[in-house]
């Protein structure tokens, strides 16, 4: 092997189950930090001869026993780490953490390996990842951009594949908007999915731990092991790490309506952008605009009243006392909040409280969002010009995303025509990170893009997939609860997972029903002779939400069961005879999707 191999988790497995020893993992790791030469990415490495004696306790290769078994990892310096300093990007607030952060264990428990502390924006306050008393990191692309933050160093060694993956952390878009300057995938899970107990706060409210990486399986690998409530933790919750598998056909997809789309000049970003939601009508998903006006109207209360309160009360003792220890920008925004009272606190969760109620409809008409990552790039020299005012523009498409506990995920959608990435972030409401990592895999995948700044290409198989639990029940969908049809929401709100689409065996007729609202079909069971196969979508839900779905099917449906053409049989939707008086027997075409689809079309010509 060769300083060659590639580190995503699937490949460097594959080469130690082929006897590549991990000795020479770490040793490909220094020499890969020798020759990117930037001293900005890392704040504290860890001993190579220490590295080498914990690789050796790891024991006989078991990626089962141990999903993360020898591989390398950076954890950003707001998040301790036993044996390493934590400083949050300022020296003289450095200390000894005397354990691990939870999520750190929980990693080192599954065989991965620290390789170091990375560099930040300090106390995470900026999108730049240029606020920092050490080295700037180089964006990994292009030198003169800015990296990103505040989780500059953790993107940037993972976009040059020294480390497989790395933690930041995710209060306004740090774990987002890094990844999209730097071509890689940044995963921000659902606040409270991963423990933030050993993380110095920035928003306590509002904070995540986000794991960057060089494709999605592998974010959702380190998510599947960290995602584990913690009980020391008040604001942990349990976020199990299910969803990441078959993606419905059609996804019903919010994004910025044209007239609410701000990229700050950046034609090129926009142009991009438009070119990705492209991609995703021609996957078969349905782009459906929305008023943004409310989203930006949220995201610019993160850095008014409360929550620059909230980040002052974080470090309150040691500012007070140590002002003059803070970066100048960082300084300025703290100091700020010295003026506040507890009455621009409660205004501030009042307006919050006002604009989550505004936008609860727009968030319920779609099953995600998509969202440039950041509304444009820019370079070292503009932040040196307009520093506060640039790192807010980055923040248009992220500062509003954890205020309304949603998840997401920032993944890489090619490469604009002057050579710079492109990007977008898929958000969705707290719980269903498993889809949008599912929708982010099938995007990168169709990209074909090569991984970060390494020229690795993307990897063939995956290396995590969705995990049938026990106790599930699989529900044959027929009319208005297919995926992107106008009940298909109900399904998503129990957390049913879509598990494949499929014919029913030719005994069916399938009729158009009069006097339903919205317009549904009804399945009934005829003769052998004289049914026709109808395409339908198998979900899967628990036993608790099947019972509370049925409770609340109206009549003339229920629910029966259905036998499919491979044989097999699921519950599923039938209709009553009696319902069938007037309507419309559709059975040639062959499903409901296809009949709507066709009225559509004749509409649209008239």
């Amino acid at each position: 092997m060769t300083d060659n191999q590639p580190f995503d988790i699937g490949s460097l497995h594959a080469a130690y189950a082929a006897g590549w020893p991990v000795s020479e993992m770490i040793e490909t790791v220094f020499a890969r930090i020798e020759t990117v030469a930037d001293p900005g990415i890392f704040l504290y490495l860890a001993d190579r001869l220490a590295l080498l004696a914990e690789a050796a306790k790891l024991g006989p290769f078991d990626p089962v026993a141990s999903p993360l078994w020898g591989i390398p990892f950076a954890v950003k310096d707001n998040i301790d780490v036993w044996g390493m300093p934590t400083t949050a990007g300022c020296p003289d607030y450095s200390y000894m953490p005397e354990k691990d952060a939870t999520v750190v264990r929980l990693l080192k428990a599954a065989g991965a390996i620290v390789i170091g502390k990375t560099n930040l924006d300090q106390f995470a306050t900026g999108l730049v990842g240029v606020r920092s008393p050490y080295p700037i990191p180089r964006n990994a692309i292009d030198p003169s951009l800015v990296p990103g933050g505040s989780s500059s160093g953790s993107a940037v060694a993972t976009a040059h594949g020294i480390v497989s993956f790395a933690l930041g952390t995710d209060t306004a878009g740090s774990g987002r908007v890094p990844a999209g300057l730097n071509n890689i995938v940044g995963l921000k899970p659902t606040v409270g999915a991963l423990s933030t107990t050993g993380v110095i706060p920035a928003c306590r409210t509002l904070d995540c731990v986000s794991i960057f990486a060089l494709t999605v399986d592998d974010a959702w690998s380190v998510f599947s092991v960290a995602a584990e409530q913690d009980h020391t933790d008040a604001y942990s919750k349990s976020i199990p790490a299910t969803g990441y598998g078959p993606l419905p056909p059609v996804l019903r997809i919010g994004v910025p309506a044209k007239g609410d789309r701000q990229f700050f000049g950046d034609s090129v970003m926009e142009t991009a952008y438009a070119a990705s939601l492209d991609m995703l009508a021609g996957l078969g998903h349905r782009i459906v605009e929305v008023p943004f006006s409310d989203f930006y109207a949220t995201a610019n209360l993160l850095y008014e009243g409360a929550w620059v309160a909230e980040r002052y009360a974080a470090v309150k003792d040691f500012f007070d006392t140590n002002e003059a220890s803070f970066h100048p920008v960082t300084r300025k925004i703290y100091a700020a909040a010295k003026s506040l009272s507890a009455a621009d606190a409660f205004n501030g969760l009042y307006a919050l409280q006002a604009l989550k109620q505004k936008v609860a409809p727009l968030m319920a008409s779609v099953d995600l969002f998509c969202v440039p990552t950041a509304p444009r790039h820019y370079t070292r020299a503009d932040l040196d010009a307009e520093p506060i005012r640039e790192n807010s523009r980055l923040g248009t498409y992220t500062n509003f995303v954890n205020l309304l506990d949603m998840c997401g995920i920032a993944v890489p959608t090619g490469i604009r025509n002057d050579g710079l990435p492109a990007s977008v972030t898929l958000l969705a409401t707290s719980g269903k990170d498993g889809l949008t990592a599912a929708l982010a895999a099938n995007i990168h995948k169709k990209t074909g893009l090569t991984l970060g700044a390494t020229g690795w290409a993307q990897p063939v198989t995956n290396t995590a997939a969705e995990v049938n639990e026990p106790g599930m029940i699989d529900l044959v969908v027929v009319g208005a609860h297919l995926s992107g049809m106008p009940l298909n929401g109900q399904l998503m709100d129990l957390k049913a997972r879509f598990v494949r689409t499929a014919t029913t065996a030719p005994v069916y007729r399938l009729f158009s029903l009069v006097g339903q609202t919205p317009a549904k079909p009804g399945l009934i069971r005829c003769s052998d002779d004289e049914g026709a196969m109808i395409a339908v979508e198998v979900w899967r839900l628990s036993a608790a939400a099947f019972g509370q779905f049925v409770a609340a099917i109206p009549p003339p449906l229920s629910i029966g069961t259905i036998k499919l053409s491979d044989g097999s049989h699921a519950k599923g939707f039938l209709v009553e005879a009696a319902g069938l008086e007037n309507a419309t027997d559709i059975s040639d075409y062959g499903g409901w999707r296809a009949f709507i689809d066709n009225i559509a079309a004749c509409r649209s010509s008239g």
